[in-house]
């Protein structure tokens, strides 16, 4: 069997989310890298180990019509068309299944055979295993989930993707890019993250000195987000970003299942707050009841040690 994956990249380097999906696309077959953009983001995706061929399609700016079009037009060489679960994959690759008439699985955790996934539901409280029947299996794949192949070790061949049509459905405008010299929140080995419970965004800021201490990404929970202390991009949870580090650090985040199932795969949880009761700390590895405004500067305190 043959496999497409799509890669998503920032027009320079293809993301980790991308090397998980590479990995599980391993498990059922060749893999082929389909990359829509500058010819350098196709030559770093040759270099990804278990990569058999690139696929380049040149473009400006990836669209999802047009990536779902060209896509489909490619469908027949494939038996799986794989993409990562980020935002780029959930908006693309239904519109794939869309047009082959095909019914989508997405956010796969597991592959038991070339027909049979499995997927958490329920916030990740319960796992379904799903069986397809379709000819053509489309899938976006949770990161978290699969150890990322490694970004060195290949040696694929660059080739052109054979030309779509642009549904003219659809046309850039602009964008507003964040640039930060922290980890990608997905690709982080540690996170630390702040809730509702610290108070404002001039607060969250308390975070930095950690997170810069340890190298680590910041994350922050719905209630976060929502209050206006984080920006969305920072947000860890079912409708966030799925995240799974080496070390989670939860400060002012009681533990809402929506939160919990967006971080509760790291390999070290540590929460802080003061509500004994809280839900974090029945996920927790290690738990510290207090103030997270006297706790914060100890623990960095400790740190600069």
């Amino acid at each position: 069997m043959t496999v497409l994956v799509l890669a998503d990249h920032d027009g320079s380097a293809i993301n980790q989310p991308t090397r998980s999906a590479i990995a599980a696309a391993g498990k059922l077959g060749d893999v082929h890298l389909l990359v829509i953009g500058p010819e350098a983001v196709a030559a770093t995706g040759a270099k990804i180990a278990g990569v058999a061929k690139v696929l380049h399609a040149p473009a400006e700016h990836l669209l999802a019509e047009p990536a779902a079009a060209l896509i489909t037009g490619m469908a027949d060489g494939y038996t799986h068309l794989l993409a990562p679960g980020s935002a780029l994959g959930k908006n693309i690759m239904p519109r794939v299944a869309a047009l082959l008439d095909v019914q989508p699985i997405s956010d796969i955790s597991g592959i038991v055979d070339a027909d049979t996934f499995v997927r958490p539901i329920y916030a990740g409280n319960a796992l379904a295993t799903v069986q397809s029947s379709d000819a053509k299996k489309v899938l976006t794949v949770r990161a978290a989930s699969f150890d990322p192949a490694a970004p060195e070790g290949g040696s694929a061949p660059v080739e052109p993707a054979q030309a779509a049509a642009d549904p003219g459905v659809s046309s850039f405008v602009g964008a507003e890019i964040v640039k930060s010299e922290r980890p990608e929140l997905t690709a982080a080995r540690i996170v630390i993250s702040g809730g509702r419970a610290i108070g404002s965004a001039e607060n969250f800021r308390i975070l930095d000195g950690i997170a810069d201490k340890l190298g680590a990404a910041v994350g922050a929970s719905r209630a976060a987000v929502d209050a206006g202390y984080a920006p969305n991009d920072l947000q860890v949870g079912q409708t966030g970003k799925i995240v799974a580090p080496e070390l989670y650090m939860a400060f002012g985040i009681s533990g809402a299942i929506q939160h919990l199932a967006g971080m509760k795969d790291s390999k070290v949880i540590v929460a802080i707050n003061k509500d004994e009761e809280a839900p974090i700390f029945q996920v927790a590895d290690y738990g510290l009841v207090g103030d997270i405004f006297k706790l914060i500067p100890e623990i960095e305190a400790e740190l600069a040690k």
